[in-house]
């Protein structure tokens, strides 16, 4: 007998308790339709309003999409489709000896990805049938007894490949970043289709919606409301797909911000946010070689400083000088370590270029100043905000009068950053959340202290 996930969601013998209420009825519509399992006038309608399609499917697709809000169930759903996947679906006959077919759970990191395998982890431990089919289990693993491994991954297109996958469940894809990558939700679906290939996998790839920007907007712009037969896409706010969540909740978030709360409990991506500067801008303005410019007497060289105290921030530093009417970022340095270690070392590089009075924001307070004082050298605090600096940075960097080093993660922040309108109109730049802008940061602070859309002007002046 063949289990649709209909059964798995209704049969009081499997996850019937949990999933067959009416609380979970926009999902059970969703999922058959996914599976293109036939449906009745009631789930027809429902999934024409979650899809925008004008007819109902009448076969499965290969991926799901879901745009849906914060605490809308996505992660139980996905649990059990993980669970239907991997328990219910039988890969041996396409498997080569000592391969196993791997159900993916890819977040940002693996704290993340943790919340989506507890909930498969629970499942499979609530149903005693289900529970006799794990062979081993460990905080990231669930091997079962044919040849289905259940797994943690990271969300990174190297850590993906070379498996041979039934399944994969991306989460929060809207909001994964990457150092090393401008565009890494794209790099990992790349690398994670082909893994699917032979064994025909399902993708789920669901978030809270974000900016109008990346692969699930890309997804959601050219398949919401189409009739693709591979790609289905949803889009529902949280209420929606769970009726029991307290609507003070949602009030409450609207009160304190409505653009925010539109994404996160209606699944609306926002439109008060846009990025900053392409990347072809930045990497426009970034020479080709070396990575450092030496030291040269012929310049007077200017430098800014974006301290950090430990954790994932690096502690940066760029060093700068003017050419006519350009802004030359000679090198920006960033580390991670000990403050007091970072700070004698760059002291040391400022006065290898003649520096003796360098710039940073005051976000680290006065321990920077007192640090490098300790060196001999001066640091006055930038008299604007970082975001003002990405502002006053920007003309310079769109009409090409600054020059930065090839430094990838450089660029990579730049191209990242997101200028935010206010209800009062009023522009505001900073890094997406999970991204970091600390390279970007100490180059803007250059190239503000020293350029003007109308040419030069003196440094000292700004002060």
């Amino acid at each position: 007998m063949t289990v649709t996930i209909r059964d798995l969601m209704t049969d009081p013998q499997l996850f019937g308790e949990q999933f067959g209420g009416e609380s979970f009825k926009a999902w059970r519509a969703l999922l058959a339709g996914f599976y293109g399992l036939p449906l009745d006038d009631e789930e027809r309608q429902i999934l024409k309003q979650l899809t925008g399609r004008l007819s109902a499917p009448v076969v499965a697709f290969d991926e799901l999409w879901l745009v849906v809000g914060r605490r809308g169930g996505k992660s139980q759903a996905a649990a059990l489709l993980a669970v239907y996947e991997a328990a219910f679906k039988d890969y041996r006959d396409r498997l080569a000896p000592g391969e196993v077919a791997t159900v993916m759970i890819l977040a940002a990191d693996r704290r993340q990805a943790r919340s989506i395998f507890r909930y498969i982890s629970g499942l499979l431990h609530a149903n005693p049938m289900l529970e006799q089919l794990i062979s081993r289990e460990d905080k990231e693993t669930i091997e079962l007894t044919n040849r289905t491994a259940i797994e943690v991954h990271t969300a990174s297109f190297r850590a993906t490949r070379g498996y041979s996958a039934a399944f994969c469940c991306i989460d929060e894809l809207a909001f994964i970043r990457s150092e090393d990558s401008a565009n890494p939700d794209h790099e990992i679906l790349a690398a994670i289709r082909p893994a699917m290939a032979t064994l025909e996998g399902k993708l789920v790839a669901l978030s809270s919606p974000y900016s109008k920007r990346g692969e699930l907007w890309n997804t959601y712009r050219r398949y919401f409301g189409s009739h693709d037969a591979h790609t289905l896409v949803a889009q529902a706010p949280s209420k929606l797909m769970n009726p029991s969540l307290p609507q003070r909740v949602i009030d409450q978030a609207y009160e304190r911000d409505p653009e925010a709360a539109k994404a996160e409990y209606g699944a609306q991506f926002r439109s008060d946010l846009e990025a900053f500067i392409a990347r072809d801008l930045v990497e426009g303005v970034a020479r080709s070689e070396p990575l450092e410019l030496p030291y040269n007497s012929r310049f007077r060289y200017f430098a800014f400083a974006d301290p950090a105290g430990g954790g994932q921030d690096e502690y940066t530093l760029a060093i700068g000088h003017r050419e006519d009417s350009r802004v030359v970022v000679d090198l920006v340095r960033a580390r991670r370590g000990v403050p007091a270690e970072i700070t004698a070392d760059y002291a040391a590089l400022l006065k290898a270029y003649g520096i003796r009075e360098a710039h940073s924001d005051k976000y680290a307070g006065s321990w920077p100043a007192d640090e490098f004082s300790k060196h001999g050298i001066t640091i006055e605090y930038s008299p604007k905000p970082r975001s003002e600096l990405y502002l006053d940075a920007l003309p310079a960097l769109t009409s090409g009068r600054v020059e930065l080093p090839p430094d990838d993660r450089l660029i990579t922040q730049f191209a990242g950053l997101e200028r935010k309108t206010s209800r009062a109109g009023r522009d505001s730049v900073n890094h997406a959340p999970g991204a970091h802008d600390d390279r970007a940061n100490a180059a803007a602070g250059v190239i503000a202290l020293n350029a003007h859309d109308s040419g030069v002007y003196d440094y000292a002046a700004l002060l």
